[in-house]
């Protein structure tokens, strides 16, 4: 592994000029571009004490033997360069952009003599203009058959036209006069060119003056008293505005402009685009993007890259006049600038404050959440990948088996308030939900009375209750014991099997690891309360949430496992499923308090009647206008207990509201 010191360049040969750089490893192949206003202060930064770094940019910095760079006049000019450098050298450690699927588009072959319009995947091919991308393929061929009659451009293959040509006679869709059939001389090249840029226009937003000219025309036919041609005229309009019904209108002034959506975590991020011409949404798509070895790759760094990404081969009309998008990029002034370059003029690049753009913007970013939810769980449900998965944390945590069924727990409060503790289980890499379960923190009662509640004793109270039912579960039910023989046949029992039920308990076997979310405090405590129940034999990490890094009771320094790793994958998604499991029920108990807690200094009003109360009335602010009279109808309420309720509520009127979470005076 290549030492960085060994290839660092003197401060004083570095300029400080904007550029481009290049690490490269021993073989000389290119592992990461990056751009800088700066480059001695970014270069600086790579070198500095290997342990202060990233993780994933320690490991960058190990792989490379060498370090280049190139001095360019501005920021603008840098992106391009480093836009160009990245589709050069793909390097391993940039982030990558993968869509999500693949996506068709209609291309018109502008390139050839008579440009044929057909359905296109992939890459982009120069002298080709394409619009969309579309969801479905069938979508492009209804809107392409609509259109033919009003614009009869080519559509076959270069082998169908040649064919035509040398015969004399033109295909089907020549003679029902959805193509201008340009391949027997109906036509000559220059006008069918001239109909193909119509098309071309049309798609592109510009709609109305083609509506426009066709009632023109309807009229004049009309008036000539030329029905026929009258009525070819209507029915190419309504055919026009059909094609125009497949995309809503969701921007009123006929805006051209790309709205941005994106949803993320700590390894990955989804992007969903919505392209508008016209106030039209005439497009869709999506990427994934592996947030794998740029340091701390935050949502600004996505932006900036992702705008790279869709704009570095699109000139003129092809950039829109504004984009929106959820953040800012990094360097937003050379973007904007980067941009205007591409289209020829001005391009907006802002952030939505409110109207139908904001509206807009916030529905493609749940477009992008839909879309991170589906790729996890086709992730999650690809039995090789769950299964790689389960072997990487047995390899990388030394474990002694594969960890089948994994427990995780997660404390969840606000500032000592309310404090709860969720359990989920994954079995096989899948979430087994019947067996979550949710724990109310009672706290450590300490010498001068005061109960004292932090996140490693509620960690140490929820593993020993777990555990102590564990314990008397098995010792009630009685161990299933299998000799070596029956191990090879017989299929896997969850434990010993409930006489009553049929069943294997739930918690009468245990967990081949446990995960506790945080750092080595809360494994010390994990493993303290599973210690001194006797238990040394289950496993038990702690994933911290900064660097993802994996904590094992009694090592100095966490593991790190690589980001493309299956395991950790895995791992993250127990945890961040724990921390969504236990922070629902706090949400539910917090409110539950902040509902019921004008009620608890009623005398002799217990939660039974206060239950009452509520379901009568449906609310507190109903229930403080009752009468006595009304109170009294509820069943257990007695005419002095009613008189106490009535005169604390209305007392309690005058009095400020106070939120039994924060203590904050509410307005």
């Amino acid at each position: 592994m290549p030492d960085p010191s060994t290839y660092r360049p003197k401060p004083g040969d570095i300029p400080v000029d904007p550029g481009v750089y290049r690490f490269r490893d021993p073989d000389g192949r290119v592992v990461y571009v990056g751009k800088a206003k700066s480059l001695r202060s970014r270069l600086s930064s790579y070198f500095q004490d290997i342990t202060a770094l990233h993780p994933r940019t320690r490991t960058m910095v190990t792989t490379a033997a060498s370090v280049e760079w190139t001095v360019v006049r501005n920021e603008v000019e840098a992106l391009q360069l480093e836009y160009s450098w990245i589709k050069e050298f793909d390097p391993r450690f940039n982030v990558k952009y993968r869509d999500d699927k693949s996506y068709p588009y209609l291309a018109v072959t502008m390139g050839e003599e008579f440009p044929r319009a057909q359905v296109m995947r992939g890459a982009k091919r120069k002298g080709t203009r394409y619009f969309g991308p579309y969801a479905h393929a069938w979508a492009i061929r209804e809107t392409l058959d609509q259109l033919l009659r009003v614009f009869p451009i080519r559509t076959c293959s270069a082998g169908v036209f040649k064919r035509a040509g040398q015969v004399g006679r033109p295909c089907l869709l020549g003679y029902i006069e959805k193509c201008s059939a340009p391949c027997v001389g109906n036509v000559s090249a220059d006008e069918h060119r001239e109909i193909v840029e119509d098309f071309c226009d049309f798609m592109d937003g510009n709609t109305g003056r083609f509506v426009k000219r066709l009632e023109q025309a309807m009229k004049q036919a009309s008036a000539e008293l030329d029905f026929e041609t009258a009525a070819r005229r209507r029915d190419d309009i309504g055919a026009l505005r059909k094609s125009l019904e497949h995309s809503a209108v969701v921007l009123g002034d006929s805006t051209d402009t790309d709205v941005f959506g994106v949803a993320d975590d700590d390894l990955e991020a989804a992007v969903q685009v919505f392209h508008v011409r016209g106030g039209r949404v005439r497009g869709q798509r999506g990427w994934v993007v592996d947030k794998e070895a740029e340091g701390d790759v935050g949502l600004a760094d996505v932006i900036q890259r992702l705008l790279q990404q869709v704009y570095g081969e699109e000139v003129g009309q092809s950039v829109p006049r504004e984009v929106l998008v959820p953040i800012l990029p990094t360097d937003v002034e050379a973007m904007g600038e980067w941009l205007s370059g591409r289209r020829g003029s001005q391009v907006s690049l802002r952030v939505p404050q409110r109207g139908d753009k904001k509206t807009l913007a916030e529905t493609v970013t749940r477009n992008a959440k839909q879309s991170l939810a589906r790729h996890k769980v086709a992730r999650a449900g690809d039995l090789s990948a769950r299964s790689q998965a389960l072997q990487d944390i047995q390899e990388y945590l030394d474990l002694p088996q594969a960890p089948l069924r994994i427990e995780c727990y997660d404390i969840s409060h606000v500032q000592g308030t309310n404090v709860v503790a969720g359990m989920v289980v994954f079995e096989d890499g899948l979430p087994r939900k019947g067996e979550y379960r949710k724990f109310l923190i009672r706290g450590t009662e300490m010498p001068d009375g005061e109960v004292r509640v932090d996140d490693t004793a509620a960690m140490d109270e929820v593993l020993t209750r777990r555990f102590k039912r564990y314990l008397a579960d098995r010792e009630n039910a009685g161990d299933v014991e299998l000799d070596d023989s029956e191990l090879d046949d017989t299929p896997a029992v969850s434990g010993p099997i409930d006489e009553t039920t049929g069943k294997p308990r739930r918690f009468a076997y245990p967990p081949q690891l446990v995960v506790v979310d945080g750092g080595k405090p809360q494994v010390s405590a994990a493993t303290r309360a599973l210690a001194a129940l006797g238990i040394d034999d289950i496993p038990v990490v702690g994933l911290a949430k900064r660097l993802e890094e994996v904590w094992i009771e009694g090592d100095d320094h966490p593991v790190i496992l690589p980001r493309t790793s299956e395991g950790l994958y895995l791992l993250q998604r127990v945890r961040d499923e724990a921390h969504r499991f236990a922070i629902s029920f706090h949400r539910q108990r917090r409110s539950k308090a902040m509902t019921t807690s004008v009620l608890d200094d009623i005398p002799k009003l217990g939660e039974v009647r206060r239950k009452a109360l509520l379901k009568k009335f449906g609310s507190v602010k109903k229930l403080r206008q009752a009468e006595v009279a009304e109170l009294e109808a509820v069943d257990g309420i007695g005419p002095a207990l009613a008189r106490a309720i009535f005169d604390h509520l209305r007392k309690d009127e005058s009095a400020p509201a106070i939120n039994v979470t924060t203590g904050e005076v509410l307005e």
